[in-house]
């Protein structure tokens, strides 16, 4: 692995080097040598401490002085990846360049470019997408740097040691500055306007208003390394350094060839991951006792830069995942207050005895807005609480953890994430668990019933019958693990029957699809 920094200019200068204890190297020009970072493995060292004294005041936008270079492979695609940080205007916001691409495609670091994957966060699709993004980010997020462009040529930056701590060397060594030339120049903060509980699968979140961001991360694992694990952090510069950077990426051996199968750790190693077999870690020591739960926290504030702003939240999470917390930043975002800006113009805008656009009311999570239609006075993301006033449905037989996309009358978007524990698993077969096909059909009819019933007045009085069922294919086994990605499609409707044409996909690819007919009664 090999870190350095530069800028326009300096390739003629003689650089120096310092070899780190893990045998990579911090490359430096003699001219911008200013802060030769050495590694700090979780404690911080002088240099650390020094740059991080030196950032810009907590209200300004951020960015980096110079070039900074970093290269290596990527953990699940494998393939060799330089990453270059640039700095960026004010205003600029956080943005990865595929070089790679033809036209250089530019992606926002922001949650909308955001799709659901297994075991990383992913920017984008097809062939200019961006895959484990969150180390990255979680280094950027963490010094909270505002404006930064991030080049990269290939899909997935390197891995490295496995952690984000050579991504915060490099953006250190490249020095944090305050960004100007822009038309933004002020800092973007969220603050939620109301406390938001996210349930996605086993993840639960719960974020509470507050004065800065803090994590309370807790995780439960079956290993004697792991078991129960609580981290409670303050999530400053000075602390995410000391606390969270330096916690390295785990998995299990037992977990590899299933892994690979599936296309992914195809880089992964253990000069560059932690791997669990059934008693220790292979070929490693720990850096804290709690390295596991240190890591969720860091994978954690890699994910919510995806918010785009400087996130200001009490967050507890428990089992925290890449899905679940990509889940929690929309949530937040939904909920998020409006701007002091924003809101001193909405006022001046207010008549008298009018509510400006961005109201300071709070509501409770799913509370309805009586001006507004039933369907559009919903969250655009519904979670379980929300679909069980809508559904009669309940455990063990409420098969749709989320709504992640609902239009009235026309489509409805929902997820199911499928885990070992699911009560058909002890029968549906023991040794080779497989989800039973009528009840990834019931799963799909729950979802289409949300869009039935989120139509029409006073959903908790009717209840949707199915009618019929056509062309049900089934393409491939479901398995514990997978998420299914329901989308349905209204094809005609006529007074209180409808037909609906479904399908289930994992992972993009469809599994399941059938015509539904169904009918909404009165209970």
């Amino acid at each position: 692995m090999t870190v350095s920094t530069s800028d326009a200019g300096a390739d003629d200068r003689r650089a120096h080097s310092r070899t780190r204890t893990d045998g990579s190297t911090l490359e430096l020009s003699a001219a911008e040598a200013i802060v030769p970072l050495t590694p700090c493995e979780g404690a911080g060292g002088d240099a650390v401490v020094h740059a991080l004294g030196a950032l810009p005041p907590a209200g300004r936008r951020r960015t980096i002085a110079r070039l900074a270079t970093l290269a290596g492979v990527g953990l699940h695609l494998g393939a060799p990846c330089t990453l270059r940080f640039r700095p960026a205007p004010a205003g600029h916001g956080i943005a990865f360049v595929r070089v790679d691409r033809p036209g250089a495609p530019a992606i926002p670091a922001r949650v909308a470019h955001a799709v659901a994957s297994e075991r990383r966060t992913v920017l984008g699709s097809g062939d200019e997408a961006l895959h484990t993004v969150e180390h990255v980010l979680a280094a950027v997020a963490g010094l909270a740097i505002d404006d930064l462009v991030i080049e990269l040529d290939a899909a997935e930056p390197p891995i490295l040691d496995g952690s984000a701590g050579p991504f915060l060397d490099a953006l250190l060594a490249s020095g944090v500055v305050e960004a100007g030339g822009g038309a933004q120049e002020e800092v973007a903060w969220l603050d939620l306007a109301e406390p938001v509980r996210v349930i996605d699968g086993e993840s639960v979140y719960e974020a509470h208003p507050a004065d800065a961001l803090s994590l309370e991360v807790s995780i439960d694992f079956p290993h004697p390394l792991i078991g129960r694990q609580v981290g409670r952090y303050a999530v400053t510069p000075a602390a995410f350094a000391a606390e969270l950077a330096r916690a390295r990426t785990f998995g299990f051996v037992h977990e590899v060839e299933a892994l690979r199968a599936r296309g992914l750790i195809q880089g992964a190693s253990i000069e560059n991951a932690l791997v669990l077999d059934e008693r220790a870690v292979v070929g490693a020591t720990l850096r804290w006792p709690d390295e596991f739960v240190r890591h969720k926290a860091m994978d954690c504030v890699g994910d919510l830069a995806l918010a785009g702003r400087r996130v200001r939240a009490r967050i507890v999470a428990h089992k925290p995942s890449h899905r679940g917390t990509v889940t929690l930043v929309r949530a937040l975002l939904e909920h998020a207050r409006a701007p002091e800006g924003a809101r001193a113009r909405s006022a001046g805008r207010t008549g008298a005895g009018e509510a400006p656009p961005h109201s300071s009311v709070r509501r409770a999570p799913g509370a309805a807005d009586p001006s507004l239609p039933a369907l559009e006075r919903r969250p655009s993301v519904l979670g379980i609480e929300e679909i069980m006033k809508v559904l009669p449905h309940r455990y063990p037989f409420l098969l749709v953890d989320r709504i992640v996309e609902v239009e009235e009358k026309r489509r409805v978007v929902g997820i199911k994430n499928v885990t070992i524990n699911e009560p058909f698993f002890q029968g549906h077969f023991p040794g080779h668990p497989i989800m039973p096909g009528v009840l990834i059909v019931e799963a799909m009819a729950q979802t289409g019933g949300v869009l039935l019933l989120g139509s029409v007045p006073d959903p908790g009085q009717k209840v949707v019958y199915f009618m019929t069922l056509d062309n049900v294919k089934f393409r491939r086994p479901v398995k514990p693990g997978d998420q299914l990605r329901f989308e349905l499609d209204l094809v005609k409707i006529r007074g209180m029957v409808c037909q609906m044409h479904g399908v289930a996909k994992v992972d993009g690819e469809v599994v399941c699809e059938a015509d539904m007919t169904a009918m909404v009664r009165d209970r």
